[in-house]
């Protein structure tokens, strides 16, 4: 099979029969070979009637279904598990990705031997001040952090080798920094590609501001896992053991000072209190580092959903 769309969804049952109607005729015009993942992230609308109804009309579509919103991210995790094509499409479901772009980023990934790639959405449609600037922002600061230079993270159309998506995990609200996850899984062949970007047609965003911060959030823990994800304790240890070693010193400076003169009050002293919170926080630190050492060998259940059923399989 050469083409997966993995299409992850929340209430868009307005949408999805004239996206889905779209994506057949690109793929029939070019005659690829495709299927497509249809995502249902805990909808409380008709969305998953339509999934099953798609379903059964035509071979090439499947569903799956959370029995409640986990979120993008997971949506996409899934899909990538079951996606069995050589390469795999991510978009959204609101209609702002025009499927139109589905060949030239086949052709790209097949033709060119890139590993990904990635959507730039140059000429948005979106609100400049709760879109737009934050975007802009959260770009800025995830390429000066991974060295991977593209304008658009968080775009939701990308293009992926199978071997790519099969060798990440995406979590939290990992999706807008998955060109980081994959380059920390060895895969350096990104490229970007000017996308169109259409105005909503139906429905209203499902984001809310909780993401800026969530963003945030996630791009500190990719770079630390990134890093130290399979070596916490290179980092947590170290970091222990320079508290630790300057509170020692601290404390053996001023013991010392102490016998050298009866008129020195060493417990009178904010100095020695400090050195040994100092001491505690170096042991605290180190400790912390054996246990996340711990929890990375031993927490095979970290990408568990509770899935209610799929149906197309």
């Amino acid at each position: 099979m050469q083409i997966s769309v993995v299409i992850p969804l929340i209430n868009e049952d307005e949408s999805l029969p004239e996206l889905c109607d779209w994506i057949d005729r690109v793929m029939i015009a070019h005659a690829f070979t495709y299927e497509v993942i249809l995502v249902d992230d805990g909808s409380t609308d008709n969305s998953w009637d339509f999934i099953e109804k798609r379903s059964q009309q035509s071979a090439h579509y499947k569903g799956i279904r959370f029995r409640r919103n986990y979120g993008k991210s997971a949506a996409l995790n899934e899909g990538f598990k079951a996606a069995q094509g050589d390469v795999i499409i991510t978009m959204d479901a609101d209609m702002q990705d025009s499927p139109d772009e589905i060949p030239a980023l086949y052709q790209m990934i097949v033709e060119d031997k890139l590993d990904m790639v990635s959507g730039w959405k140059k000429k948005r449609y979106d609100n400049t001040l709760t879109k737009n600037l934050p975007s802009k922002l959260f770009n800025a600061v995830a390429r000066a952090n991974s060295g991977i230079q593209l304008n658009d993270f968080n775009c939701g159309l990308k293009a992926y080798r199978n071997k790519v998506v099969k060798s990440i995990e995406v979590y939290g609200e990992m999706h807008r920094y998955i060109p980081i996850l994959a380059k920390w899984s060895g895969f350096k062949k990104i490229g970007e590609k000017v996308v169109e970007h259409r105005p909503r047609k139906y429905g209203v965003t499902k984001f809310g501001w909780q993401r800026f911060v969530n963003g945030f959030l996630d791009l500190a823990t990719i770079m630390f896992l990134g890093k130290f994800g399979k070596r916490p304790m290179q980092f947590f240890g170290l970091l222990g053991t320079l508290f630790f070693v300057t509170g020692l010193i601290a404390s053996a400076y001023l013991i010392v000072a102490k016998l050298f003169s009866d008129e020195f009050a060493l417990t009178n002293r904010p100095a020695f209190y400090i050195a040994l919170t100092t001491m505690v926080i170096g042991m605290q630190l180190f400790l912390t580092g054996f246990v996340a050492e711990l929890v990375v060998r031993n927490a095979p259940e970290r990408n568990h959903y509770q899935i209610e059923e799929k149906i197309g399989w």
